[in-house]
């Protein structure tokens, strides 16, 4: 199991609380992702970049359709879209802004995020914080006339860093077993 799905988990536990709706930490926690949303739907990726903390773990497994009975096994953590680190995100950043050779997203995407029901959580450490949301992506490329959607949750955990804070885990469990979209270059 990941460390992320897992520390959501655990976060849904009586020994983990809650942080209260409207509170200032959830709505700390709450404006920091509406702000990641927009460092990235404005394609400021360096911006985003220094969000990150340098012990990251970004992953998005795939997701199998399966009977309601396994319901549960439905998404598969052997095999991913992808699983990346603070230095594999660096450099596809580096890439996609400082290089010719990013041809899956030059021209750039015009993407929208929408961040919802999220849910905050103490984490194991002063600080840190479980964080479980929604995200529904719209993704509109060249001069086609359809829309990419791209939906799932979230599983974060977010790190207290001065006034901030930084992410360090982000599991993204798509809902989609087949993508509507040709690539996942963008950031999720």
């Amino acid at each position: 199991m990941s460390e992320v799905k897992e520390a959501v988990q655990q976060a849904a536990t009586p020994q983990r609380a809650r942080v209260p709706l409207g509170s200032a930490v959830y709505n700390a926690v709450v404006e920091f992702l509406y702000d990641e949303a927009v460092l990235l739907d404005e394609i400021r990726l360096e911006e985003w970049g220094a969000t990150l903390a340098t012990d990251l773990v970004y992953a998005a497994p795939l997701r199998q359709t399966r009977p309601y009975a396994q319901h549960e096994s439905s998404v598969i953590r052997t095999m991913q879209h992808y699983h990346d680190n603070y230095r594999s995100i660096m450099g596809r950043i580096m890439r996609l802004t400082g290089t010719k050779s990013a041809w899956a997203e030059d021209p750039p995407s015009r993407t929208h995020r929408l961040v919802t029901n999220v849910l905050v959580y103490e984490g194991e450490s002063a600080g840190e914080y479980v964080v479980r949301s929604n995200l529904l992506v719209t993704r509109s490329r060249f001069n086609f006339d359809d829309l990419d959607l791209i939906s799932g949750e979230r599983h974060d955990v977010l790190r207290r860093s001065g006034e901030t804070f930084k992410l360090a885990r982000r599991e993204i469990i798509l809902d989609q077993a087949v993508l509507g979209t040709p690539n996942l270059a963008i950031f999720l």
